[in-house]
């Protein structure tokens, strides 16, 4: 069973670092200091558990454009599995849905966000020498 819950533990926000570690640090050569970055504390996080385990994580935080949805990971062999489809979807049911929302999607998940009516703006920028695309929210 899945549950996806806002981190309000030091235990759970340490689950959820592990993740994107795992993701980010490991899989994909993300420099930590470029993950783990200083809006940690000001982002609301959460976590995605499968059957008690984590397997998820992603934030989001209010920038002075908007609200910034962030740090989408799931463990590799959860991918498949919806995961990050119920991390968007409760990330989207509690933000306010007034104020302009965007993300920076890699390029090869630009195709998952447009699923869900995000449009892709501006060219293509590299963070962490990764192509992205700037989405909006269309709604």
């Amino acid at each position: 069973m899945l549950e996806i819950k806002i981190i309000k533990s030091n235990s759970d926000l340490e689950k959820a670092m592990v993740i994107r570690r795992n993701v980010f640090v490991d899989e994909q050569n993300v420099p930590e200091f470029i993950e783990i970055d200083e809006f940690e504390t000001v982002s609301t996080h959460i976590l995605a558990l499968q059957s008690g385990q984590p397997v998820g994580t992603a934030r989001w935080r209010v920038t002075a454009t908007g609200i910034k949805l962030e740090r989408f990971a799931v463990l590799s062999e959860y991918r498949g599995s919806h995961i990050g489809t119920a991390l968007l979807k409760f990330t989207l049911n509690k933000i306010d849905m007034e104020a302009t929302v965007y993300l920076y999607s890699q390029i090869s998940a630009v195709g998952f966000y447009e699923k869900y009516g995000f449009v892709t703006q501006g060219k293509i920028f590299y963070e962490a020498d990764i192509p992205h695309r700037k989405m909006i929210l269309m709604k």
